[in-house]
């Protein structure tokens, strides 16, 4: 049974030009347990559909329609004050760029104990014992509860949010872009850390990235999105052994090879589009190698099983 839900969500942003479709009917699921990657470009709606989940989303953002259906519950439909229950208690997020996300005016230690201290009725000594505990759990020294932010390094920041996301125990954590940023021996250190900490707590996970060797490495499902909509959806084995849509082996062929050093990288040509007034029909057609006229520019491809669980939205995507 899947712990999340999440159906046919459409998030906007209302500016003056007009409604930004950053989320565009995009629909996943998360089981208990399990790690599913969102992956894609910078603006292809990843971030935006994860802060829906938790309905964190900055002004002027809105979930317009959709279901967030989570342990049975639709959080789409629950008063504001309600939803704070949820959070930390129940999923918790790790933000990206733990410098920014950390407050510089009060100690790690305080900022983990906050959140316990809000959901758990324990005293402040308690708290400050289970969140010297979460610190020696993600490895750093219990004695850095009253560093501030400014006296940690990147990693230990960075260990140091996913001890607060850890705080209250919950069933789902959300790590956007957890390892940028961290130099590539800090990012391996770190993206382990997580791995065992999902296994060892039996927790289920969504993890946001563009960098496709991350969910490989830590994902049992990756949904790739594309422009605020979903381009496939499968397993990690079935993405990266054989990828759908277009889109999907763009980015795996622009990603470097180790056993082939000499192989040239393929770029993706062209640029994004812009949100507020999408291209027809599919929106990868203007960057598309396989795109097929009139077909592709005029009508939009639903998202559909091709083979056994792995669904794509593409029109040719069983004859690529």
């Amino acid at each position: 049974m899947a712990l999340l839900e999440v159906n046919n969500l459409q998030t906007y942003f209302y500016t003056l030009k007009g409604p930004v479709k950053a989320v565009d009917n995009v629909s996943f699921s998360v089981e208990k347990g399990a790690a599913l990657g969102l992956a894609g470009e910078s603006g292809c709606g990843k971030t935006t559909a994860a802060l829906s989940v938790l309905r964190l989303l900055p002004f002027p953002g809105k979930v317009v329609s959709g279901n967030i259906v989570f342990d049975g519950q639709d959080l789409a439909e629950i008063p504001e004050e309600e939803m704070r229950k949820y959070r930390w208690k129940r999923m918790s997020i790790v933000f990206q760029g733990a410098m920014n996300a950390l407050n510089p005016v009060f100690k790690i230690g305080e900022q983990i104990s906050e959140g316990i201290l809000l959901h758990e009725n324990v005293s402040e000594s308690e708290a400050r014992e289970r969140s010297e505990e979460l610190l020696q759990l993600v490895g750093v020294d219990k004695s850095r509860y009253d560093s501030y932010p400014h006296e940690l390094s990147g990693g230990m920041r960075q260990r140091s949010m996913i001890a607060m996301a850890l705080a209250c125990n919950p069933d789902l954590v959300i790590a956007d872009e957890p390892a940028t940023a961290l130099d590539v021996i800090v990012q391996a250190q770190v993206l382990k850390l997580m791995k065992e900490l999902q296994e060892k707590l039996k927790l289920s996970m969504i993890l946001i990235t563009h960098d496709l060797s991350i969910i490989a490495e830590t994902c049992d499902k990756v949904a790739i999105m594309y422009a605020g909509k979903m381009a496939e959806y499968c397993d990690a084995l079935s993405l990266f052994k054989k990828p759908l849509h277009p889109y999907t082996r763009g980015l795996l062929a622009a990603f470097p090879d180790v056993r082939a050093r000499d192989a040239k990288l393929s770029s993706i040509p062209g640029d994004p589009p812009d949100l507020i007034d999408p291209p027809t029909g599919c929106r990868f057609h203007p960057r598309c190698s396989y795109a097929k006229f009139p077909i592709c520019s005029n009508e939009e491809p639903p998202v559909r099983e091709i083979s056994t669980r792995h669904y794509a939205a593409c029109h040719f995507a069983g004859e690529i």
